[in-house]
């Protein structure tokens, strides 16, 4: 029995990614965005092959996503915010729609959407998880992006 197996190299090869970016905590969403800027560059990429899209908050990262799905001038799309836990539900609120609407976004528009998104409890949390002790999340999203693309490229 012969299984056929599909899987994405980690090699940019021409391919266009757009970046959405949240300015809220932007202490920590810089460091995620140069993560998925150098991952990008490092597997080939090409400055003249990535654009990025700035907006205020989390919960406007996936309307941008869309946009930026509709005009199918990417190969993948990569979402890049920091929600940091306070005292009140409205963590919880902004988490839940910006992944749910992420979600949508790339089921919408069969576009790889990858979620870069910091969710965490504290400060602390996103400054390891944006460069330091835990890695970074934006290379990691940019890493997930790479491979989908190299995947429906060679999947269908």
């Amino acid at each position: 029995m012969s299984i056929k197996t599909f899987e994405g190299e980690m090699v940019v090869d021409g391919a266009k990614f757009g970046i959405v970016i949240s300015r809220f905590n932007s202490f920590i969403v810089e460091s995620l965005l140069s993560g998925a800027l150098d991952t990008i560059m490092r597997h080939g990429g090409k400055e003249q092959d990535i654009e990025i899209v700035r907006v205020p908050g989390a919960v406007e990262i996936p309307l941008a996503a869309q946009r930026m799905a509709a005009a199918k001038k990417y190969d993948a799309i990569i979402a890049l915010g920091a929600v940091i836990r306070g005292g009140t539900p409205h963590f919880d609120f902004v988490a839940n729609e910006n992944s749910k609407g992420l979600a949508q976004v790339s089921m919408q528009y069969d576009i790889p959407v990858a979620f870069g998104v910091l969710t965490v409890d504290s400060i602390e949390q996103a400054i390891e998880r944006s460069g330091t002790k835990m890695g970074n999340k934006g290379a990691e999203a940019a890493l997930s992006a790479i491979e989908m693309v190299n995947l429906f490229k060679n999947f269908s």
